[in-house]
C-alpha cells in the first residue's frame, strides 16, 4: 500500500484536474447555447433555400443548366474535413477523422482524393498522408458568413476550373448535447431533385428560372457550407461539454476512493503506533 504522502499527493492532483474539468465543462455550456440557437435559427432557411434550388435545377433543360450542375467523370475528388482546432471533446474529431478515411480507402479508392481541412486536427490528420491542399482553421477565430462565403468561392472556382470533379462535406452535424450525426453530403456538383415530387408547386419566376437559378447556386452554396461549419461548431461544444462532464465525474469517483484508501491506510498507521505503545509499555512493566 502506498505511503500517505503519495496517497495525499493524488488526491491533490486529482482534485486539481476536477476543477479543470468542471471549469471547461461550463465554459463549454455557455458557448453551447450560442452555437445552438445559431444552426437552430439558420436551418430552416438553409433548407428552404436548398429545396428551392434543386426545385428549380430539375426543370432545367440540360443545355440552359449551371455551371456547378456538370455531371463529369470523377477522378478528382476534394474531401472537406470540418474538425475543431483543440481536442478534449471525446470522439468529436476521430469520427470525422475515421469516416474520411473511409471515403479516400474504400468509397473512391480509385480516385484522386485531396483533403481541404477545416480545423487543426483535420490538418494534424491529413497532412501526415501529404493529401492537404489547404488548412483553413482559422475560420474559427471569427465565425462569419463573409469568412465562410470565401472559402465556398474558392471551392466553386476549383469545381468551375476543373481541378476537381467532385466535392464532399465530412461533419458532425448537431442533435442535442450528447448526440452528433456524421454527415457526408456532396456539394459539388449539385444533384437536382428526381422525380416529380415538386411538380405541384405553383411559382412565379421573374425575370427568369434561369437567371434565378445563376443567382441562387452560389448564395445556397455558401449558405450549405456556412451550415455545416455551424452545425460542427454547436456539435464540438456539446461534444466537450459531454466530455468535461463525464471525466468530472470519474474524477470525483477515483478522488473519493483515494480519500477512503488514505483513511484506511491512516487508521492502520494509528493502529500499528498503538500496538507498539502497548508492546512497549508491557515490556517495561515485565
Amino acid at each position: 500500500m502506498a505511503n500517505l504522502k503519495e496517497i495525499r499527493n493524488r488526491i491533490s492532483s486529482v482534485s486539481s484536474t476536477m476543477q479543470i474539468t468542471s471549469a471547461m465543462k461550463m465554459v463549454s455550456a455557455a458557448k453551447l447555447k450560442k452555437a445552438q440557437d445559431a444552426i437552430t435559427a439558420m436551418r430552416p432557411y438553409s433548407n428552404k433555400l436548398t429545396e428551392l434550388l434543386q426545385s428549380l435545377s430539375s426543370t432545367l433543360d440540360a443545355d440552359s443548366g449551371s455551371k456547378y450542375s456538370v455531371q463529369r467523370e470523377v477522378k478528382n475528388v476534394l474531401v472537406v474535413a470540418i474538425t475543431s482546432n483543440r481536442g478534449l471533446c471525446g470522439a468529436f474529431n476521430s469520427n470525422i477523422i475515421k469516416q474520411t478515411n473511409t471515403l479516400i480507402n474504400d468509397v473512391y479508392s480509385d480516385k484522386n482524393v485531396s483533403v481541404l481541412a477545416i480545423g487543426k486536427k483535420a490538418n494534424d490528420a491529413f497532412a501526415k498522408q501529404d493529401r492537404v491542399i489547404g488548412n483553413k482553421s482559422e475560420v474559427f477565430d471569427d465565425l462569419t458568413f463573409e469568412n465562410v462565403a470565401e472559402i465556398a468561392e474558392m471551392l466553386m472556382e476549383k469545381f468551375v476550373a476543373g481541378e476537381f470533379d467532385k466535392i464532399e462535406l465530412v461533419y458532425n452535424s448537431f442533435k442535442n448535447a450528447a448526440t452528433q450525426v456524421i454527415m457526408s453530403e456532396q456539394f459539388l456538383p449539385i444533384v437536382p431533385v428526381e422525380g416529380d415530387s415538386n411538380a405541384n408547386l405553383d411559382y412565379i419566376f421573374e425575370p427568369s428560372k434561369e437567371e434565378i437559378v445563376e443567382t441562387l447556386i452560389p448564395k445556397s452554396l455558401k449558405t450549405q457550407l456556412f451550415k455545416g461549419i455551424r452545425d460542427s461548431f454547436a456539435s464540438e461544444h456539446g461534444a466537450r461539454m459531454t466530455a468535461m462532464h463525464k471525466a468530472t465525474d470519474n474524477a470525483t469517483e477515483l478522488r473519493d476512493q483515494l480519500k477512503l484508501t488514505y483513511n484506511k491506510a491512516r487508521q492502520a498507521a494509528i493502529t500499528n503506533e498503538i500496538l507498539e505503545i502497548v508492546g512497549g509499555a508491557e515490556a517495561l512493566n515485565n
